[in-house]
């Protein structure tokens, strides 16, 4: 029974054994049949990438005044010449520069700065004052002692405002001076010139000098008859003014009817000695020339001694030991500083524009060109390479960039007198300009008004040139290419 039992559970067992092997076959046989892929549409073709072109951005056509520019250093008249330009506009932004920050000769639009600070600091209404005064007070119809004129700068004084002055003395009883007559013309210390002017420069009327009392803009007219001929001697006809002690040279012959102004003066500060040499046209019976007073001061009293005289007062010898001029008797004003302005800026003067100058260090305790350096530095302009050895640009050494003299000019419009100082300048069709010119320079400054109507502040300035046709032509072109903004 029992080995009955064991046979049967072996054959479950083996039965079972058959049907797992026979499943595992079936699971595998299931797992590994073939798969059959289901067709696919084809992918689209795309087409190759193009290379992108990327074109070049339109270049701007030059500024006009940049073609002018271009054409003039292409120009052989001006092969060699050095040319600067700035433009800036009504928001103060540099529209256009073309060599403006390289340091240029400026002459006579250097005046700019002067006049410009002046109506800021001294103001418009600012006047030049010269006080006659006495070392005694008038008894009797007698001052013992000395009168003294104490110059105060005044480049506008004339021989008319002494003989003013002696009128009214007599007028108050004045019958006498017995310590004779003195000028004081301290106020302004140094030399009558600039350190820097040319020899050829200080004994001409352009370049008179500078003292703390002046008279007729330190200038005397002298005349002459032309010769017969070319290369004759040209007669010497007089002085407007008398001039003491003076020895006068006369070395001027006749050029050519068309050979203007050829003479040239040689002075220098208190000489005794003035030579007169060059030319004058032929066929002038009557060519006047300004020269330059050798001692204002000197002068100033001994005409002021005649017109006393004149006048009917004596007037005994000077003496410098005759005591400190302590009384107050007259006293003269110049017309008011914006009136001077607009002269320096219509004739150019430079001994009106020195006199300025000199009074605003004075008025500051200081070197003028510091006093104008600082001034715009406050204002936002930071001078780079300016050389201020006058305040008026007859030395060649005073050097200015283009862009600080425009951008002077933006700031001076738009300062406190840029009313007044713009009204001061030359003004015609749209330009209100300052301009300056000596042999190889030529400079403008100031402001223009376009064709669209916004204003601009410009300076334009011509270096080391040989041909002055060139640069006038030049010029002109340029001034109309910018009414044409």
């Amino acid at each position: 029974m029992l080995k009955n039992i064991v046979i049967l559970l072996l054959a479950s067992a083996l039965a079972a054994v058959l049907l797992i092997r026979h499943g595992d076959e079936h699971t595998h046989m299931v797992e590994s049949a073939p798969v059959v892929p289901v067709p696919m549409p084809p992918a689209p073709v795309l087409p190759a990438p193009q290379p992108v072109t990327v074109l070049p951005e339109p270049t701007p056509p030059p500024h006009p005044i940049t073609t002018l520019l271009r054409e003039a250093h292409a120009n052989t008249a001006l092969a060699g010449a050095a040319i600067g330009f700035c433009l800036i506009n009504a928001k103060g932004e540099i529209v256009l520069a073309e060599d403006a920050d390289t340091a240029f000769i400026p002459a006579s639009s250097l005046k700019t700065l002067t006049t410009a600070t002046a109506l800021e600091i001294l103001g418009p209404d600012f006047r030049f004052n010269t006080e006659l005064k006495s070392t005694t007070p008038i008894k009797d119809g007698i001052i013992q002692g000395a009168l003294v004129i104490s110059g105060g700068g005044d480049p506008m004084l004339a021989v008319g405002d002494l003989n003013s002055w002696a009128a009214d003395l007599k007028q108050r009883g004045l019958t006498r001076v017995t310590g004779g007559i003195r000028g004081d013309g301290s106020l302004f210390q140094g030399s009558l010139y600039g350190d820097f002017w040319n020899w050829g420069d200080i004994g001409n009327g352009y370049g008179s000098g500078v003292s703390g009392l002046n008279l007729n803009h330190n200038r005397y007219i002298v005349m002459f008859r032309a010769g017969v001929s070319v290369g004759s001697p040209a007669e010497l006809l007089g002085i407007n003014l008398d001039i003491p002690d003076t020895n006068w040279k006369n070395e001027v012959t006749t050029g050519s009817a068309e050979s203007g102004d050829g003479v040239v003066i040689h002075g220098g500060e208190s000489t005794s000695a003035i030579h007169l040499r060059g030319t004058v046209p032929l066929g002038v019976a009557k060519f006047q020339v300004a020269g330059a007073v050798p001692d204002p001061v000197s002068l100033a009293a001994y005409l002021f001694r005649k017109a006393l005289q004149s006048a009917g007062i004596q007037v005994g010898a000077s003496k410098a030991s005759a005591g400190q001029a302590t009384h107050s008797l007259l006293q003269h004003s110049s017309p008011p500083l914006i009136e001077i302005v607009k002269s320096i800026h219509t004739t150019s003067d430079n001994h009106e524009t020195e006199c300025v100058f000199r009074m605003l260090g004075v008025k500051a305790g200081k070197p003028s060109a510091e006093v104008i350096r600082e001034h715009w530095k406050t204002r936002g302009l930071d001078f780079i390479g300016l050389r201020m050895e006058d305040g008026c640009g007859l030395a060649r050494a005073d050097f200015i960039r283009p862009q600080d003299l425009a951008r002077l000019q933006f700031l001076a419009g738009q300062g406190p007198q840029g009313v007044a100082y713009k009204a001061s300048l030359l003004s015609k069709d749209g330009l209100k300009w300052k301009g300056g010119a000596m042999s190889g320079v030529r400079s403008f400054t100031g402001y223009v008004t376009g064709k669209s109507g916004e204003e601009f502040c410009f300076a334009f300035m011509v270096n080391h040139y040989t041909d002055g046709k060139a640069v006038s032509e030049l010029s002109q072109r340029v001034m109309d290419a910018m009414l044409g903004l």
